[in-house]
């Protein structure tokens, strides 16, 4: 049976537009998502889709199709495979300046990250498939994340079991670099893996006329903001960012400073350059260490691993999106790109699924204090997230 996933999402579009706005006028902080979480909780249940909860906020619905697979000939149904949704549900302390009716009722929080159209979406990706479940089979797990915007729901939701069992997983971020009714497909690296860094240069004080009394902190950590900045141009063309974010040394203009301190974030492209970068870091701080005398503690922070597309489950979701937008209507994404996503952590545990874009067009970028996205775009992602997990459980 060949449904029209598009024409399905637009007889539940005033639902699906509903809860977008719902969400929106309330945005919570991450691992705060109670109401959130609540209401997610209420949809799916009206879906008759069991739900559990993990990590205090975090819905997790389970679908089972009562379908057949094109892989079962024996008569029996075909429960086995299972394929996971994420949808982020928190929101960024921003605040909003729009005048929409459904802008937050929150002072200083506001969905300008677009999480509240990835919910509505992935709710109404449930709509659909659970009134479709006997034209497929398996399971279809949903998994309503909180924090993606602070230290990683995603990671924690894995350590917790989320993945156990699934087979492949499937998301979407809106876009604004792509126009409404557009898909955005990127094959391989997508979004970056992120490491802060600290360091703490510890020298020797001394009168600013009798310098060589002293070792120069200052003077070393310059030297070290300048060669770290360098370090992406060693891994070209390979694309990768180092960026200084504080520089603090020096209490007066007559001495010497004897420490300072430097934090930044490195963002690169896959695990290979990800320890090649980190490697020639602590290369080029030991050996400035070396030079002036200085002596340098250096922390670490992993952040998100990345976002690294397989092939097969990519070439599945474009497949997916041609049937349901037409071939003019995807785009491939040619350029990957450097902010970050905890999405990479599912697909580390699975080691399938593909992260893919869902364009909203517009003036402002994400994160921004005006951005307001239409709501039709949650009903677009509807119908490709239904599609490309509808049609995952079917095949061989």
């Amino acid at each position: 049976m060949m449904i029209d996933w598009l024409k399905e999402a637009e007889r539940h579009a005033d639902e699906i537009m509903d809860i977008r706005e719902d969400i929106h006028a309330f945005p919570e902080r991450g691992n705060e998502e109670f109401r959130t979480a609540e209401l997610i909780e209420d949809r799916l249940h009206s879906y008759g889709i069991p739900t559990r909860r993990l990590l205090g906020t975090a819905v997790i619905g389970e679908l089972r199709g009562t379908g057949r697979s094109d892989a079962d000939h024996s008569g029996e149904l075909y429960p086995q495979k299972t394929v996971a949704l994420r949808a982020d549900i928190d929101a960024l302390p921003i605040e909003e300046k729009t005048d929409w009716a459904f802008a937050s009722n929150t002072p200083g929080l506001m969905h300008a990250c677009g999480h509240d159209i990835h919910t509505a979406a992935a709710l109404g990706a449930a709509r659909l498939l659970s009134k479709y479940s006997d034209c497929f089979s398996g399971t279809v797990r949903f998994i309503f994340q909180p924090d993606e915007e602070g230290s990683g729901g995603a990671d924690r939701l894995v350590r917790a079991g989320v993945m156990n069992g699934v087979g492949a997983v499937f998301g979407a971020h809106v876009s604004p670099d792509l126009s409404p009714g557009t898909v955005g497909i990127r094959y391989g690296k997508f979004y970056a893996a992120a490491d802060v860094f600290h360091l703490g240069i510890q020298g020797k004080s001394s009168h600013g006329a009798e310098p060589e009394k002293g070792i120069d902190a200052l003077a070393a950590a310059a030297r070290m903001v300048t060669e770290l900045e360098a370090l992406p141009s060693v891994f070209l063309p390979e694309r990768s960012v180092l960026t200084i974010g504080t520089f603090h040394s020096g209490t007066a203009t007559n001495i010497l400073p004897g420490d300072a301190e430097i934090t930044g974030i490195i963002r690169t492209l896959g695990s290979n350059t990800r320890k090649a970068m980190k490697a020639r870091f602590a290369d080029t701080v030991r050996s400035i260490e070396a030079d002036t005398g200085v002596t340098v503690s250096v922390r670490f922070r992993e952040s998100y691993p990345g976002v690294v597309n397989t092939d097969a489950e990519t070439a599945h979701a474009e497949q997916a999106a041609r049937r349901v937008f037409g071939p003019d209507r995807v785009i491939r994404i040619e350029t990957p790109t450097m902010t970050t996503e905890d999405f990479g952590y599912y697909i580390d545990a699975t080691s399938a699924g593909s992260f893919y874009h869902i364009g909203v067009g517009g003036d402002y970028p994400l994160h921004n204090e005006h951005f307001l996205p239409s709501g039709d775009t949650a009903v677009y992602a509807a119908a490709m997230h239904a599609e490309t997990i509808c049609s995952w459980l079917m095949q061989a």
